[in-house]
């Protein structure tokens, strides 16, 4: 436009492979000099197999064509141990023995020297079941505490969407007006609890001077470990509410995701009821047996050897089958996203969560079952880290395992990080995502570790906030119209724990999206390309990656 070729030539993004081009002419002027002996050519070094071709990373986009299978053998794995479980869970229901429940009705034959049941035995055993919540007995409290929930989840859904339009629109003055309340609302209910408890016989009965002073003090220093991370992080803020606004912004519009994600989240529990019912019924696998005690014998139930076993496999499918839900909740939010990202025009793209859908519960349904097993595998060692450090056991070998253990699954968290982001949009296998995600960083200088977990807190004390005022509000209302009393406190808490859960599955969804939003700016960046000026304008202010700096050349792309 108006400039020179050689300006264009310039101008032009520095290439990570430039280095590889020559840097004298193809033709050059021979010389006239009879002396002069031309130095032998050498010959092209071949590339290493080992090494990664770079050819390859030069053509990163989304993949809108078919997608063949990835990571086939997991998906088998997954599939083999879905079909044995619900195989053996068949086979208990219809193996199981109906005398379980009638163990107490066997005596021991000294004749047959076995375990029969006495015909004088009433089966229909006097069985008292006694429902005793503590100041919960009146039916008036069970009417206003389940149509607070139901009214609180049908609410859950408009302040969804008014949370999210504001937080598209408003970013700024929502988290500025509430970040003040980060620190107000833990203050009052912190010191509202001591003044009502000092106030009644009955809580301070309950809690001497001493344990409420110490509660009013623990809260205060979680409060000023608030007051703490603001302070530190308060030159990140004004870019995390730019991520914040540009996230809300791309999930704006795809607003079928806030349909689609709770429906694989029910499809899950649907999933979950007949493994519960072979859980129940694998019980009643086994015999009555006669055994010794005291001189005597006395009839027991005993399991079958495999019953343990079962209850194993399941529980680990079930497991299992958790995690590659989440992770194929995330390949369908970062396939959703990244088809409208790399959309030229600022219109949706049709059928974009049907073939993110299609995607991850088809080819990629392997790479969503590796990553779902990574995780899992990763949750079950270190809550067992965890359980060895409560029971504190000496010794500077523990020490030092632990440490390798910590080491090892750290290093599995920074492989998964994006991985999952990065097979969404390309349709590659999870090791060649892992390894491409990280050479893409690295090549474009972000860091490949790169978690705004500034945004997870500032929309975390955002629900908080939300979630206490209507909880308040809530408390307000049942005192009006009620004559609960105490008991109102109880619905109201639950609403607010039911408030929460709901808002931070939206905090959920919204940080996939910025992660997304994140690679796709990546391979923008990657390939010197401009989809959505406004997402280069806000990620274009990241911090580049300390360890890259000094290895690459800076590339700048016109935003």
């Amino acid at each position: 436009m108006g400039s020179t070729e050689e300006e264009t030539n310039t101008s032009k993004p520095v290439s990570l492979y430039d280095a590889a081009l020559p840097t004298t002419p193809l033709l050059s002027k021979p010389t006239t000099s009879s002396t002069y002996l031309s130095p032998p050519i050498e010959e092209p070094a071949q590339p290493d197999p080992s090494e990664p071709d770079p050819t390859q990373f030069l053509q990163i986009s989304f993949n809108y064509g078919p997608r063949p299978f990835k990571d086939l053998p997991f998906l088998i794995l997954f599939v083999l141990l879905v079909v044995c479980t619900f195989a053996f869970g068949i086979f208990s229901i219809f193996h199981r023995n109906t005398n379980y429940s009638n163990v107490s009705s066997f005596t021991y034959d000294s004749n047959s020297t076995s375990c029969v049941q006495d015909s004088s035995f009433l089966s229909n055993s006097d069985w008292v079941f006694e429902i005793s919540l503590v100041s919960l007995s009146s039916s008036s409290l069970w009417t206003y505490l389940v149509w607070t929930l139901v009214i609180t989840l049908i609410l859950s859904v408009p302040i969804w969407f008014l949370l999210l339009f504001l937080l598209k629109h408003y970013t700024k003055q929502i988290v500025y007006a509430l970040i003040p309340f980060f620190i107000i609302m833990p203050i009052f209910f912190d010191v509202y609890w001591f003044v009502a408890c000092t106030l009644t016989s009955s809580c301070s009965d309950a809690f001497p001077l001493v344990y409420r002073i110490l509660v009013l003090v623990f809260v205060l220093l979680v409060v000023g470990i608030i007051v703490w991370i603001i302070v530190s992080n308060w030159q990140r803020i004004e870019l995390t509410v730019r991520i914040i606004a540009v996230a809300s912004d791309a999930l704006s519009r795809n607003l079928g995701l806030f349909l689609v994600i709770p429906l694989l989240t029910v499809g899950l529990v649907i999933y979950y009821a007949p493994i519960v019912v072979f859980l129940v019924f694998a019980r009643f696998n086994g015999k009555i047996v006669a055994k010794e005690s005291n001189g005597g014998y006395t009839c027991v139930w005993k399991q079958d050897s495999w019953v343990p076993a079962y209850y194993t496999l399941a529980i680990l499918t079930m497991l299992w089958s958790l995690t590659a839900m989440v992770e194929a909740q995330v390949y369908v939010i970062s396939g959703t996203i990244a088809q409208w990202y790399f959309s030229k025009d600022d219109s949706k793209p049709k059928r974009s969560i049907r073939s993110s859908l299609r995607n991850a519960f088809g080819p990629s349904s392997g790479t969503v079952c590796l990553s779902g097993l990574l995780i899992c595998a990763v949750r079950l060692v270190r809550a067992a880290v965890d359980s060895a450090r409560e029971e504190d056991v000496p010794g500077i070998v523990n020490l030092v395992l632990r440490c390798c253990v910590n080491a090892l699954l750290s290093a599995i968290d920074f492989l998964n990080k994006f991985t999952i982001n990065f097979a969404a949009i390309t349709g590659e296998a999870y090791c060649t995502s892992a390894r491409m995600t990280y050479e893409l960083l690295k090549r474009n200088l972000l860091s490949a570790v790169f978690v705004e977990t500034v945004s997870t807190r500032l929309l975390a004390g955002v629900i908080f906030v939300l979630s206490a005022v209507y909880a308040i509000v809530v408390c307000a209302i049942l005192h009006g119209v009620s004559d609960l009393g105490v008991n109102a406190y109880i619905v109201a808490v639950l609403a607010w724990v039911l408030l929460i859960i709901v808002l931070g599955f939206f905090v959920h969804v919204l940080d996939n999206v910025i992660d997304t939003v994140y690679i796709c700016y990546a391979i923008d960046r990657d390939r010197g390309e401009v989809y959505k000026q406004e997402v280069h304008e806000v990620y274009v202010h990241l911090p580049i990656s300390r360890n890259s700096r000094s290895s690459f050349p800076t590339r700048t792309f016109g935003v």
